[in-house]
């Protein structure tokens, strides 16, 4: 079998099994956040925190709970790294260094899972576990909170109450992630993941010197990283490892992780809004960009000339034989459509073109499918943004869902859109200007500012990739570069649930003959073109710097 077929194989087979998963998971998860019931775990911790779930809150109380649950967040894992010598089953490992442990405390709570250390050198088991995946379950759970508030904006009508922020993260955390992540990590076992507690230990002698090897908890957290869209890893080279990706079914069974709720939540959507019509147009926009993302990256890694690659049967530097070219594609267009940021091959080594696409994508904002829940209220800002400029072409009021579009709305919608942009570009250009940050590139040209744009791209994104080329491990990145995650990550919040108050506000307006359908393919076509040419115009001089000009180049 041709390397190009089985990755199509593989394709093929992924979009099966996600879309046998996407009704019934769809289905369940608009069953939990509207359901009245609260299990008895959940009353539980609600004493705990003092928190009563059956109060409704408007937007600016959602937004308080979102924040403060957040900044206890960042505190108890920034404190957790500083005692970690001083904590059992820290493998001998000492307290992180103040600028690392900020990066990694904003990194892990803002859903973003940016490591600029080496997890086997650095981190011991209570700060993993108890730390690490504690806040991969805590910051998904967030993010699914904030974009159910803005489904509830467009589903109600003349009320400002959005629901309850702590009912939906207890039930998004005990209901959905925690079941799914249970099966996965117990499936990633018998594939060969590990899951243990081990000490460090010696397995031989390489080139002169000792080799050593951990264990650790890493089924179970290498399923919530996936299904969590989170992408931190337990060793340095993440999805590459073979104790955290041990084969080729266990990197599909990732990448099915990787966008399983995403895409199943454009089924919650529609089913919370009264019409999964609506929820089926926005699944057919990020499919569409999803597959040609997809069909782009297989291509540019397969196809691209020279002697070399010829002989190798495409561009395999980089990528591990046992997964390939195609499977490898497939990954990484999965983690950076979404806001995982995992890795099994090292992006720095792709194509210019590939690398091109890589970071495109995360720059088109992670909406297709994008991160869990930011994915899904991302998408839906750029519809608001799309029905706008349609309501600009037809002369008449923008609608969506039933509520007018109008001046507070969109300013609302182009605030979330500038925020990342403004992050990333500023960032960028701060840092090419300074000597310091510079050196930390490993390549010069256009190839080593794609490694610094790649990097604010995604701190400011969520996302957590790296493009393996640059030196992060500095004051200068580690600082900045948490700064850009936090930002990135909770002031689009701000505007999305301020969006949310004020649809909830509003009263339904009647359909009419000159209501745009958005149920139908042409509304999806439109938004697609949104999306491009919004994230074209906003970085292409960058792109054009980078991995056009390295592209262009080879």
């Amino acid at each position: 079998m041709s390397p190009v077929l089985a990755g199509v194989l593989q394709l093929l087979a992924l979009m099966v099994a996600l879309a046998l998963a996407y009704r019934p998971l769809g289905d369940y998860m608009a069953g939990v956040y509207s359901s009245p019931k609260h299990l008895r775990v959940e009353k539980w911790i609600y004493r705990a925190i003092g928190a009563n779930p059956a109060t409704e809150m408007r937007w600016p109380a959602y937004l308080r709970g979102v924040l403060g649950f957040s900044l206890v967040s960042v505190l108890f894992l920034y404190l957790l790294q500083r005692i970690q010598g001083s904590l059992p089953g820290s493998l001998g490992f000492s307290s992180i260094d103040p600028d690392q442990a900020f990066n990694t405390a904003v990194s892990f709570v803002s859903n973003t899972n940016w490591q600029s250390y080496y997890g086997e050198q650095a981190m011991g088991h209570v700060v993993q576990t108890g730390g690490l995946a504690v806040q991969n379950f805590l910051s998904a759970a967030v993010g699914m909170a904030v974009a159910i508030a803005l489904v509830r904006g467009f589903a109600r009508s003349r009320t400002g109450e959005l629901g309850n922020f702590w009912a939906d993260m207890v039930r998004g955390t005990i209901r959905i992630l925690l079941p799914i992540a249970l099966v996965g990590a117990v499936l990633l076992v018998a594939c060969g993941a590990i899951q243990n507690f081990a000490g460090i230990h010696p397995v031989g002698q390489f080139m002169g010197g000792s080799q050593q090897w951990n264990g650790g908890a890493v089924a179970s957290q290498e399923a919530i990283k996936e299904l969590g869209t989170n992408g931190g890893g337990y060793f340095n080279a993440n999805s590459a490892h073979p104790f955290e990706n041990p084969n080729g079914l266990s990197n599909l069974l990732e990448i099915f992780l990787i966008l399983l709720i995403p895409l199943s939540l454009t089924r919650t959507f529609g089913r919370m809004v009264g019409s999964v019509k609506q929820g089926y147009a926005i699944l057919a926009t990020m499919v569409t960009i999803w597959i040609v993302f997809t069909a782009l990256m297989m291509w540019t890694e397969f196809h691209h000339g020279g002697p070399a690659f010829d002989i190798a049967g495409g561009a395999t530097e980089g990528k591990e034989t046992r997964f390939g070219i195609g499977a490898s594609s497939i990954f990484s267009v999965a983690t950076t459509l979404t806001s995982t940021g995992a890795v099994n091959s090292f992006l720095s080594s792709y194509t210019g073109f590939g690398g091109g696409i890589a970071l495109l994508g995360m720059q088109l904002g992670e909406i297709a499918p994008g991160g869990v829940g930011s994915g899904l209220y991302g998408i839906l800002i750029m519809a608001v943004i799309a029905v706008f400029l349609a309501g600009l072409m037809v002369g008449r009021t923008p609608e969506y869902l039933g509520k007018k579009i109008g001046t507070r709305q969109i300013k609302f919608a182009a605030c979330y859109i500038l925020i990342t942009p403004a992050l990333v570009l500023c960032f960028t250009g701060v840092a090419m200007a300074m000597s310091t940050p510079a050196n930390s590139m490993t390549n010069s040209g256009a190839h080593g500012f794609s490694e610094i744009l790649y990097a604010y791209t995604s701190g400011a994104n969520n996302n957590g990739s790296a493009f393996a080329g640059l030196n992060a491990d500095t004051q200068w990145f580690n600082t900045s570069i948490g700064i850009a995650m936090l930002l990135g990550r909770f002031l689009p919040m701000v505007f999305v649930l301020a969006l949310a108050g004020s649809l909830a506000e509003q009263k339904p307006v009647p359909v009419t003959a000159g209501t745009l359908r958005t149920d139908k393919p042409l509304f999806s076509g439109l938004l697609v073109g949104t999306i491009m040419i919004v994230a074209g115009l906003t970085y292409f001089p960058a792109l054009a710097l980078g991995p056009l000009a390295e592209g262009l180049a080879s």
